[in-house]
């Protein structure tokens, strides 16, 4: 076939695809226009919810920002004045009181945003600081819970503390052993092994202890790892 021939063909074709598509949208005119209406609404309402949460977590993020300078405030000594320039508190419970407050504020407010979760995070660990080891366990295990693995290895690090603090070994041992077999950026399972084979240690069971460090030098040669659990089995054989 000669090669005008093919392009008359071709030519024709697309007169007739352009034809039939315009006699199709104009005989379908009503359900055009609907489904380009609700797409534009899908897309309006896409963008709509995207902004509204953008700006949702900037202004948990700066209510964030206010509430950890209070959480790192500086104590003030004993009998000394308050400056009324640089803030301070007189204890550590009064400060993770205050800070504790501002936390669950946004943990509360800004739940569905990653400021709010990391508030609820805080919320937790300032709870352990007033003493309220009832809502910081539950706090914890929520942040646990959540979606954010990160942030989930956190959490459960100070559940594992605490349960520690609070004579229940064998919850902390669990944790441990869960984040050593599943580690995270947070939490590696090098820090989850160090602070498991602690626990051993300060129980008196040194076998379980020595088992781990030796682990820890075998699988990580020539690192801070492999040092500090060194020195760990000599202080295992000087006991």
């Amino acid at each position: 076939m000669r090669a005008d021939v093919r392009h008359k063909l071709k030519e024709d074709r697309f007169r007739e695809v352009t034809a039939e598509s315009a006699h199709w949208a104009v005989e379908h005119r009503g359900t055009v226009i609907k489904v380009g209406t609700a797409l534009l609404v899908v897309a309006a309402l896409a963008i709509g919810g995207w902004l509204y949460l953008n700006h949702r977590n900037e202004l948990a993020s700066a209510e964030l920002n206010k509430a950890l300078r209070t959480y790192n405030t500086p104590l003030r000594p004993a009998g000394s004045p308050e400056q009324p320039d640089f803030p301070s508190f007189t204890s550590a419970a009064e400060r993770a009181k205050k800070a504790h407050e501002q936390f669950q504020a946004i943990a509360d407010q800004y739940s569905f945003t990653k400021s709010g979760e990391f508030a609820r995070y805080f919320s937790g660990l300032s709870a352990i600081g007033m003493g309220d080891n009832t809502d910081a366990e539950k706090t914890l295990k929520q942040t646990a819970d959540g979606s954010s693995n990160d942030l989930s290895a956190l959490a459960k690090m100070a559940l594992a503390a605490l349960y520690r603090d609070t004579n229940r070994d064998t919850q902390a041992i669990e944790i441990y052993k869960q984040l050593s077999d599943k580690p995270s950026s947070t939490v590696s399972k090098q820090i989850a092994q160090v602070e498991l084979a602690g626990l051993y240690a300060a129980k008196q069971q040194p076998k379980e202890a020595q088992r781990i460090y030796e682990q820890l030098q075998k699988e990580n040669p020539n690192t801070e790892f492999a040092a500090l659990a060194s020195a760990k089995l000599q202080e295992l054989i000087k006991k």
